[in-house]
């Protein structure tokens, strides 16, 4: 059996919203017997819609809620792991633990696994004792190991005051072979919660082909569009206003790197192991209006030459973070260019939004690389949409013939709980314009405008 922990410890990358429906998303890698640590309750209707495709007996699962702490049942306390009556009623579920898995490998599961006796079920527990999450999750980390072992970055650098700050988006901006725009990323956010996209004021400079157009920016992952003051104020005054911001109050290095016009996002995922790391698959990232809307696995698109070097130069960096004591799934990001190069611009040193979906849906349910093959689509639900609950969803899916087939293995699955504004679905196809099509049926029964 393994202990699954539904957590969100790290108040910079999670901030303390509500991620009580986020949080049972661990509950696809449930088996049978299996222990799981949530902030709440499941819904029971997507555990039973989850249930029915992985064939997991729900009544099998040990599903324990810690007390509630500072943040009620929004998200696990991380103090409460340690909670001595909580531990007790944990403890005495147990049979031959195999494993424990966190979404977030914070400190507090080193202590909870070692107050179990069981650090050894906890794969990395002393470097994650040691808060290492924090030093492979760090964007300003990232650089420096990416440099190291020789991945290819964008240009930019890790500033640790505004005034290097300033110099680096002068330099980036000023490079005639430059794009003409910049991404300031926090050191540790997620989604691109903590990524802001600047364009320089577009009075003769360069649109990144040469022309003073402004770039394209909806494919970006950027929560943030800032666009300069025209004159050399511009950054300076930039600065003043969004250091603090940027730098998490002071806490944080910050990156600012140069912004990749015409570029797709997409990804290499691997399981690092103790002693080697594996490819689980390539995926992409698809934004709309700069707020990601659609994550793909497998991504078949991308030509073979470029996913083998994609993947090679992914590698390398997994091994590096393997050398400085990481254990688990990592996802090394990456933007690519029409030309087929590609740079990187993060790592995922943790549970990512593709695992559960990897290793649950694509393999498990799916069987993705079996004839015919298929691929995955996580699709995250327009804000246009009106869904009132998983119910309703899939008698709408069945209606229209969408929901997913194990015979065709084509068709919809509901990934997390239905919630306002945050319905996340996953759609099984076989061609893009099946994806397409699909989508279109969905948004015509739940679009309302």
């Amino acid at each position: 059996m393994r202990i699954l922990i539904g957590n969100s410890d790290d108040d910079l990358v999670f901030p303390r919203t509500d991620h009580r429906a986020w949080a049972q998303r661990i509950l696809w890698l449930a088996g049978d017997g299996d222990t799981v640590v949530l902030p709440c309750a499941p819904d029971a209707a997507f555990l039973g819609h989850l249930a029915g495709l992985t064939g997991v007996d729900p009544s099998s699962l040990g599903i324990h809620v810690p007390p509630p702490g500072r943040f009620g049942d929004r998200c696990i306390d991380p103090r409460s792991l340690l909670d001595e009556a909580f531990l007790a009623r944990v403890a005495g579920g147990l049979g031959e633990v195999t494993e424990i898995v966190a979404l977030w490998p914070s400190p507090y599961v080193s202590r909870f696994a070692a107050r179990l006796g069981l650090s050894d079920r906890f794969p990395a527990a002393g470097f994650f004792a040691q808060d290492g999450a924090n030093l492979t999750n760090s964007k300003a980390n990232f650089r420096a190991l990416a440099a190291a072992c020789g991945a290819p970055t964008a240009a930019g650098e890790v500033c640790q005051t505004a005034e290097e700050a300033v110099f680096a988006m002068t330099a980036l901006l000023d490079d005639p072979g430059r794009s003409g725009a910049v991404m300031v990323k926090q050191a540790r956010n997620a989604a691109a919660s903590g990524n802001e996209l600047v364009l320089r004021d577009h009075d003769g400079g360069s649109g990144g082909d040469g022309s003073d157009r402004e770039p394209a920016v909806g494919h970006a992952g950027a929560r943030y569009l800032h666009r300069l003051a025209p004159g050399p104020e511009g950054v300076r005054d930039y600065w003043a206003q969004r250091w603090e911001w940027a730098s998490a109050g002071g806490s944080s290095a910050v990156v600012v790197e140069e912004f990749q016009p015409r570029a797709e996002t997409v990804y290499a995922e691997f399981d690092v192991r103790d002693a080697q790391v594996d490819l689980l698959a390539v995926g992409a990232l698809e934004y709309v209006d700069r707020r990601l809307a659609n994550e793909i696995i497998p991504y078949r698109p991308i030509a073979d030459p470029v996913r083998e070097r994609l993947v090679a130069a992914g590698r390398k960096l997994a091994e590096t973070y393997r050398s400085i004591g990481y254990r688990g799934p990592l996802s090394a990001d990456a933007v690519l260019t029409e030309d087929g190069n590609f740079v990187f611009t993060e790592v995922n040193a943790r549970v990512s939004g593709a695992t559960p979906v990897y290793w649950a849906i694509a393999q498990g349910i799916v069987g993705v690389d079996k004839e015919p093959l298929r691929s995955v689509a996580q699709c995250l639900a327009p804000a246009s949409w009106r869904i009132d609950g998983i119910a309703e969803f899939l008698r709408v899916c069945d209606r229209i013939g969408c929901r997913y087939d194990p015979v065709s293995r084509t068709g919809v699955i509901v990934s997390l709980p239905v919630v306002p504004m945050a319905v996340m679905f996953c759609i099984v196809y076989e061609s893009e314009r099946d994806r397409r099509e699909i989508h279109r049926k969905l948004e015509r029964e739940f679009r309302r405008d």
